[in-house]
C-alpha cells in the first residue's frame, strides 16, 4: 500500500527493495515487541492449562506445562501488515508466498486447537497424520499450479532448474505431473522440517533465520543480472523483498517471548506457516536444493524422526520387538536424553544451522 502510494508520487527511494525489506522487518519486529507482551497474556488467560506437554519427549519437559501456545499467530499478523504496507501490491509473487502463510497457518491452527481442546498428552492429539497430509497435498497443489504460472517465457513450463545451466522440462517430457510431486516434497517437507524442529525453546526461530538469509542473498541474484551465476533471473520475485524482510523480523521478534524459558510456544500455527512459506518462496525463486542445503539441520531433524520410527516397524515385524536407533526421536530429545542442557542443544544446532546456510550460500554463487 504504502510502497505504491509513494512510487505513484515519484518517491523513488520506496522502489529499492532493500529499502521494501527493511521497512518490512521493521514494522514486523516493532508489531511483536509492542504486542508481544499483551498476547502472551491473552493466550494465557484464554487457553488456562495451555499447551499439553507430549508423554513423548523427556521428562525434564513437564515444567514446561501450562505455557501458552499458538504464538505463531501474532507472528503471522505482523507479518500480513508489515508486507501489505511495503510490498508492491500489483506483484503476484508476494501474494502467494503470504498465501502459502496463510493455508498452512490454518492447517497449523487447526490441529494446535484441537490439541489444547482436547488438553490429551498424546502425542497424536492434534489433527490425524492422513488428514494434515491431505490438507497439505490441496494446498501444495493450489500453490505450485500458481508458482508456476508466474515463471517467465524462458523458462520451460512445469520445469524444475538446477542452478542456472541445467533445467528439466518436465512437461515437454510428457511427466509435468512430477512437478507437483516434486513441489510437494519441497513445500510439505519443509512444513513439517520446521514442525518437528519447533521442539526447544528458541529453536525453530534460531535454526530458522539463517535459512532467512540464504533466501534473501538468492532473492538478489534473481533479481540482479551478472551477479550470481548459479541463479536464474526472475525480476517478478522483487516482491518478496518486503515479505521475507517481514518474517525476518516477526521471527526475531517472537524469539524475544521464546527464548529459555519460553512465555509462549510457536505452535503448529507458526512452524507450519514458516515451513510452508520457506518451500514456497524456494520453488518461487528455483532455489530448493540451495534451500535444502541450507534448511540442512531441519532436514536432519526431520530424518531422525522418520529414521526412528521406520527402523522400529521394521524391527518390530522381523523380531517381534521394535528397536531404536536414537534414545528418543528427533534428534534434540535424543540429546536431552545424553544429558545435554536445553540451551546447549539449541546453540549447537544454530551454529550447525550457520554452517550448512554457509554451504548454501557458496553453492549459490558457485555451483
Amino acid at each position: 500500500m504504502l510502497t505504491d502510494y509513494f512510487i505513484s508520487r515519484g518517491c523513488d527511494f520506496f522502489a529499492s527493495g532493500w529499502t521494501q525489506f527493511a521497512l518490512g522487518f521493521a514494522m514486523a519486529f516493532m508489531i511483536m515487541i509492542v504486542f508481544g507482551r499483551t498476547f502472551v497474556r491473552f493466550m494465557h488467560k484464554i487457553q488456562g492449562a495451555g499447551q499439553p506437554i507430549s508423554e513423548n519427549v523427556p521428562t525434564q519437559h513437564r515444567k514446561k506445562a501450562g505455557t501458552p501456545s499458538m504464538g505463531g499467530i501474532l507472528i503471522l499478523v505482523a507479518i500480513f501488515v508489515a508486507s501489505l504496507l511495503f510490498m508492491p501490491m500489483h506483484n503476484t509473487t508476494g501474494w502467494i508466498a503470504l498465501s502459502a502463510l496463510a493455508m498452512f497457518g490454518i492447517i497449523g491452527f487447526a490441529d494446535d486447537y484441537k490439541k489444547i481442546s482436547s488438553q490429551s498428552k498424546k502425542a497424536s492429539n492434534g489433527l490425524s497424520p492422513s488428514m494434515r497430509l491431505g490438507l497439505e497435498a490441496i494446498c501444495v497443489g493450489i500453490l505450485a499450479y500458481c508458482i508456476n504460472k508466474t515463471m517467465p517465457g524462458y523458462v520451460p513450463n512445469l520445469s524444475i532448474v538446477l542452478g542456472s545451466s541445467l533445467e528439466l522440462p518436465l512437461a515437454a517430457w510428457g511427466v509435468g505431473f512430477l512437478y507437483y510431486v516434486f513441489a510437494y516434497f519441497v513445500i510439505c517437507g519443509s512444513a513439517n522440517a520446521t514442525n518437528i524442529t519447533d521442539g526447544l525453546d528458541g529453536m525453530l526461530s534460531k535454526l530458522y533465520m539463517p535459512v532467512l538469509l540464504v533466501l534473501v542473498v538468492a532473492l538478489y541474484g534473481a533479481t540482479r543480472t551478472g551477479f550470481m551465476d548459479a541463479v536464474i533471473f526472475l525480476p517478478e520475485t522483487s516482491a518478496l523483498y518486503a515479505v521475507l524482510g517481514s518474517v525476518f523480523g516477526a521471527v526475531l521478534g517472537f524469539l524475544w517471548f521464546n527464548a529459555k524459558p519460553a512465555s509462549i510456544f510457536m505452535g503448529d500455527v507458526g512452524s507450519l506457516a514458516l515451513g510452508g512459506f520457506m518451500g514456497t518462496v524456494a520453488m518461487l525463486l528455483k532455489s530448493e536444493i540451495i534451500m535444502g542445503v541450507a534448511a540442512g539441520m531441519m532436514v536432519l531433524i526431520l530424518l531422525s524422526s522418520f529414521t526412528q520410527t521406520m527402523f522400529f516397524k521394521i524391527t518390530r515385524q522381523i523380531s517381534g520387538t521394535g528397536k531404536r536407533i536414537f534414545l528418543r526421536a528427533p534428534l534434540h530429545h535424543h540429546f536431552e536424553e545424553l544429558g545435554w542442557d536445553e540451551t546447549k542443544i539449541v546453540d549447537r544446532f544454530f551454529i550447525m544451522s550457520v554452517l550448512f546456510s554457509s554451504i548454501a550460500l557458496v553453492l549459490l554463487k558457485f555451483a
